[in-house]
């Protein structure tokens, strides 16, 4: 196994030559202090051996992520978690489409070095450089102190993936990429982030496409919010407002014990008028990236993943499915049930609200705002399902992800049961790699895929069979278009 050595702005770094493909493990792309935005990294003397994927960001055990296959051992955990890995045909001065990759986990788990993110399929098959990032997360990623000393602390982890981001515009170029030609990619958290990092001017710069995966630009919380989640756990670690230097005394593991009470997505990017000063979704009305050409899209049966763990649906009947729903959508229940008169009210109609209500009715919105400005988009749904758990999954969260790295065969057996579908792989495969060269998914081996509009909504539907739908949600949309988008 030969070396591949790259001069970068900060030194030497040296990979491995893997078959065709050349990776590097563990760059560091930067540094941080606690609650501080990072900074460039340290030059270092000598010839750096990126060999070992670095430190994942601190964060909690995680039930879905096990699942998952996902999981981080807390000794490969450390703050200071600032690394990317590539994958390239070649160092050389071949310009190819660059993919950075932005990974999910609720903005509370998860690591650029997760096995099913393994860019080596992508730079072999298709000729392109690929690029994953890890970013803080959690209570040190998120935190909004709204304190001077600490501006921006809550949007610590999008600050890591500008840097990550200025990183790879500054240096890929030496490892065989086009730093003009980069295509940011993530999925649910990862797909969120992109959606802000769209419309922020420092970092609109950095790429040209955007590829979003079950997530748009709707998740960001309000300061209102933000500040409430930090009041609790600023009580829980007994630190007053006017005394948060406390706060660096403290060790990694008390800050993420203080914060497990927080509810799933309560720590993650917020509208703090530093780094975020509008919602993601204004921004994109205004047509601040139009120029950004667009592939999203979600699975047509997000919620499954979560609600095959809340085994309390399974016991409710009609009144209780209609009090768990009140509850989980308070301000929009009474619209949607007004519309539901001859449905059943079991599990599958939780399901099938909760997965519109949180991937599906953000995708559509930012797809046609983006049109409406005259913006480049595709839309897709991923409808293939896994037969596991007796077919209960249906097309969850997060099964996407194996067939678009390629890495059905790598670790991911336990998801796809044994019937996995290598050819609706190899395609959404390449319609990645090609919407990463050519700002176009089209495929010779898909039909012909339109641009989506808002009057036909062309949608690609990935499934055994491969096909064009026009508004596949429809029903569900006039529901949301009614009374509810525009109250969000």
């Amino acid at each position: 196994m030969s070396t591949a050595v790259v001069q970068t702005h900060y030194g030497q770094v040296k990979g491995e030559q893997s078959g065709s493909v050349s990776v590097w493990r563990g760059i560091p792309y930067a540094k941080a202090l606690r609650f501080q935005p990072p900074q460039k990294p340290d030059a270092w003397e000598g010839v750096y051996e990126a060999l070992q994927f670095g430190a994942s960001a601190v964060q909690p055990q995680s039930e879905v992520m096990g699942f998952l296959g996902a999981s981080i051992k807390d000794e490969e955990m450390d703050e200071a978690c600032h690394y990317l890995n590539i994958w390239s045909p070649a160092a050389d001065s071949k310009k190819r489409p660059v993919m950075v990759w932005i990974h999910g986990g609720a903005f509370l788990n998860g690591a650029g070095s997760t096995p099913s993110y393994d860019g080596t399929a992508f730079a072999a098959n298709h000729d392109v450089v690929v690029v994953t990032i890890n970013y803080r997360l959690g209570v040190f990623g998120f935190l909004h102190l709204d304190n001077e000393q600490y501006a921006g602390s809550g949007n610590c982890g999008i600050l890591d993936q500008i840097a990550a981001l200025e990183w790879v515009k500054e240096n890929i170029e030496g490892f065989g990429g086009d730093p003009n030609n980069i295509t940011i990619f993530g999925e649910s958290a990862g797909a969120m982030s992109v959606g802000i990092l769209l419309t922020l001017p420092n970092a609109k710069p950095l790429f040209q496409k955007a590829i979003l995966q079950s997530g748009a630009g709707r998740n960001v919380l309000s300061p209102v919010v933000a500040e409430q989640v930090c009041k609790g756990i600023l009580a829980n670690l007994e630190i007053g407002a006017d005394d948060l230097s406390k706060l660096e005394e403290l060790s990694a593991a008390e800050l993420l014990e203080a914060s497990k009470h927080v509810p799933p997505m309560m720590l993650g990017p917020v509208l703090d008028g530093i780094v975020i000063q509008e919602s993601p979704e204004i921004s994109v009305a205004k047509g601040v990236c139009k120029d950004i050409t667009i592939l999203i899209g979600t699975n047509k049966d997000e919620y499954n993943l979560y609600s095959i763990l809340d085994t309390s649906l399974d016991q409710l009947d009609d009144e209780g499915i209609k009090q768990r729903l009140a509850h989980m959508l308070p301000d929009k229940w009474p619209h949607i049930a007004a519309h539901l008169p001859n449905r059943a009210f079991n599990k599958e109609l939780v399901e099938q609200i909760m997965t519109f209500d949180i991937f599906t009715a953000p995708a559509i919105y930012l797809a046609e705002e983006q049109v409406k400005q005259g913006g480049d988009v595709w839309m897709y749904r991923f409808d293939w399902e896994t037969p596991i758990l007796n077919g209960s999954l249906k097309s969850c969260h997060a099964l996407e992800i194996p067939f678009v790295w390629n890495a059905l065969g790598r670790g991911a057996e336990f998801l796809m049961g044994n019937a996995p579908n290598q050819e609706l792989s190899d395609y959404m495969h390449k319609a990645w790699a090609t919407f990463a060269k050519h700002g176009d998914p089209n495929i010779e081996e898909l039909p012909i895929w339109p641009a989506y509009q808002v009057k036909n909504r062309e949608t690609m539907l990935f499934d055994q069979e491969c096909r064009i739908v026009n508004d596949p949600e429809q029903e569900l949309r006039l529901i949301w278009e009614a009374g509810i988008v525009g109250a969000q």
